[in-house]
C-alpha cells in the first residue's frame, strides 16, 4: 500500500524573515534547522522533499554555516533534497563547488525567474543546470499574470479610469509594472496573443506551453487562486509547439536588468 504522502512532492523554503530577531532570518546553520523544525510542524510531517535556500545569503559563509547544514538535514532524515533559488550563477557554482569538495549534499534544484518576457537566466544559469545535470522550476512563469494578455500601458497612469483600463491587479501591481511593461513586452504579448488564436488555446497555455518545451524545466510555479486556472495549467502541458512558433514567441525579446536576485 502507497499512501498519499508518497506520491507528492513537498517543497518549501528557509532564509526571508518570518518574526522579528536576527536569527529568524537568513542561512545560518541555526535558522535552517529552526526553519526546517517549524515547516515539518506546520506541515504536521516527518520530512521534507525538497527544501530550499531562497535566494543566496551573503551575510553568512556559503560552506561551513549553510552546505554544511543543508547537508547534516539530509543525513538526519527530515530532508531529502535540497534546492536553490533565483541567486547569480557563480554564486551557485560556489555552493556547488563546496558541497562537492567536502562531500555533501549537492542542489538537485534551481527555482529562478524565467518567462517569455524575462530571459535573462538563459544567459548563465541555465546552462549551468543543464550541465550540471540540476532541475529548473522556474517561477513567476506568467510574470505576475502580464502573460494573460489583460494588462495595458494605461495601467501605470494612475488617472485612468477603472472603466477603461483592465483589472485591480493590473493597475495596482507595482512589481509588475517595473518589470515587464516596455514596449517589446507588449509586442510579445501580441504575438502570443495571435499564435494562441492559430492554436485555439488561451494565451496563458501558450506561454506555459512554451516554458514546458524548454530543457531542464521540471514543474513551473503557477499562482492558480481557483479550480478553473489549475485545469487550465494541466492542460497546457499537452500543448505540443512547433519550432516556428517557438521562434516567432522569442525573436521579439529585449534584454532585460537583472530581476529576482535579492
Amino acid at each position: 500500500h502507497i499512501s498519499i504522502r508518497e506520491e507528492i512532492v513537498v517543497a518549501t523554503k528557509v532564509n526571508f524573515p518570518t518574526a522579528d530577531g536576527p536569527n529568524r532570518k537568513g542561512l545560518s546553520r541555526k535558522h535552517i534547522f529552526d526553519a526546517c523544525d517549524a515547516s515539518l510542524k506546520r506541515l504536521n510531517m516527518d520530512y521534507i522533499d525538497l527544501y530550499q535556500i531562497h535566494r543566496f545569503d551573503k551575510d553568512t559563509p556559503i560552506g561551513k554555516e549553510t552546505m554544511e547544514a543543508l547537508n547534516d538535514l539530509v543525513r538526519s532524515g527530515k530532508v531529502r533534497y535540497i534546492g536553490a533559488s533565483s541567486m547569480y550563477a557563480w554564486q551557485f557554482a560556489k555552493a556547488q563547488h563546496i558541497a562537492e569538495k567536502n562531500g555533501w549534499t549537492k542542489f538537485i534544484s534551481m527555482q529562478n525567474h524565467y518567462n517569455l518576457v524575462y530571459r535573462e537566466e538563459e544567459r548563465e544559469m541555465i546552462p549551468l543546470c543543464l550541465d550540471q545535470g540540476v532541475g529548473l522550476i522556474p517561477w513567476s512563469p506568467l510574470a505576475r499574470g502580464f502573460l494573460i494578455g489583460n494588462r495595458s500601458k494605461d495601467d501605470l497612469n494612475k488617472d485612468t479610469n477603472k472603466e477603461t483600463s483592465s483589472t485591480i491587479r493590473a493597475r495596482s501591481d507595482a512589481l509588475g509594472h517595473q518589470r515587464y511593461y516596455a514596449d517589446s513586452d507588449f509586442e510579445i504579448v501580441d504575438r502570443l496573443k495571435t499564435i494562441a488564436e492559430k492554436l485555439q488555446v488561451k494565451t496563458a497555455q501558450l506561454a506555459l506551453a512554451w516554458i514546458l518545451s524548454k530543457p531542464g524545466v521540471c514543474a513551473p510555479i503557477i499562482g492558480a487562486s481557483k479550480m478553473y486556472q489549475l485545469e487550465e495549467a494541466v492542460a497546457a502541458t499537452a500543448i505540443k509547439l512547433s519550432n516556428d512558433d517557438i521562434k516567432a514567441l522569442e525573436e521579439l525579446y529585449q534584454p532585460h536588468g537583472i530581476i529576482g536576485h535579492t
